[in-house]
């Protein structure tokens, strides 16, 4: 897709004279509302489940108007496309329902009649009244934040009746709602987020067979959460999530840098070194944490000079041969 500059239901000029080019189209593809109002077209299968109702989907599109060969709609020329939630965000009932009919990873072409895109009026000055309107439509991902928002509404007793699987799966989605947040550089509102689903993982018991599970998702929420405190530039709060991360997995690479890079922001600089070098015993070629190291050295030898100046000028003598501080 990628922004495509060329209306796909342009078509070639073929014996059907009578018939235009959307017209054309709309005989080879599916009808998904069942009136004709909404037809689909496949370019690129999926994968998956399909989108739920009131999930936020990440998704790229460009909408097209007969015989037109810009879109007059688009998203595709934005670095990071905003996640937006069905019944919400999403104003086309046509966009909804194809929406509703993708999974993962699918690329898609659709025909909104003006029943399921912009009426009677249209949208003026862009959309003409009673326009049929051409949607190519790129489902990145989407997340079912209706069963999640549920889930963490209930009460701890209400959540403990679930089985494990259940609340995992909640609190794979609070991380993967986070991680969006993250991308989106909005850290407190990502914090939020991570720490909805470390309550949830907190809160549950698990049997002795299945706590491997529990402990597992907690030590990637935990690493988010370091993540995220450094970007909030709160250090000790980074270092202390690190550190939980490290009681599950004490060779954590990750973990060992993250509290390698709080130690170094809070000029603790020898048990950032000491993170540090743990961490690149465990991943000897990872640039990350080598750079990390090269800026702790020359971090330390600053604050070096800057201590035997201090030092020097705390003795230096003084014009009359005694030392600075004596009578």
């Amino acid at each position: 897709m990628g922004g495509s500059a060329q209306n796909p239901g342009v078509l070639q000029r073929d014996d059907s004279p009578r018939q235009s080019p959307y017209q054309r189209l709309s005989q080879r593809m599916l009808d998904i509302s069942g009136d004709r109002g909404v037809l689909k077209d496949v370019i690129r299968e999926g994968a998956g489940e399909l989108v739920t109702p009131d999930a936020s989907v990440l998704v790229k599109y460009s909408g097209y108007l007969e015989h037109m060969d810009k879109p007059f709609d688009s998203n595709c020329f934005r670095k990071t496309p905003r996640l937006m939630k069905l019944g919400e965000d999403i104003t086309l009932w046509g966009m909804e329902l194809g929406l509703l009919s993708m999974r993962r990873g699918e690329l898609a072409r659709f025909l909104f009649k003006p029943t399921y895109a912009y009426g009677t009026l249209g949208c003026p000055p862009l959309i003409p009244p009673n326009t049929t309107v051409l949607f190519e439509i790129e489902l990145l991902d989407f997340l079912d934040s209706a069963e999640s928002d549920k889930f963490c509404a209930l009460s701890a007793e209400q959540q403990s009746q679930f089985p494990l699987q259940k609340v995992l799966k909640v609190a794979a989605t609070e991380r993967e709602f986070g991680n969006y947040l993250f991308r989106q550089n909005r850290f407190y509102d990502a914090k939020v987020r991570y720490k909805r689903a470390l309550l949830l993982l907190h809160r549950r018991t698990a049997a002795p067979e299945e706590q491997h599970l529990v402990e597992t998702a907690k030590l990637l929420v935990f690493l988010n959460l370091s993540f995220t405190y450094l970007r909030l530039e709160r250090p000790a709060v980074a270092l202390r999530y690190g550190e939980q991360a490290l009681i599950i997995d004490q060779k954590n690479a990750k973990a060992l840098f993250r509290c390698g890079q709080a130690c170094l922001l809070m000029t603790e600089y020898q048990k950032a070194r000491d993170f540090l070098v743990r961490a690149q015993r465990e991943q000897p070629f990872n640039h990350d944490i080598n750079n990390e190291l090269k800026k702790l050295a020359s971090y330390y030898r600053d604050y070096m000079d800057k201590e035997r100046e201090m030092c020097h000028r705390m003795f230096a003598p003084g014009d009359n041969g005694s030392t600075v501080g004596e009578n």
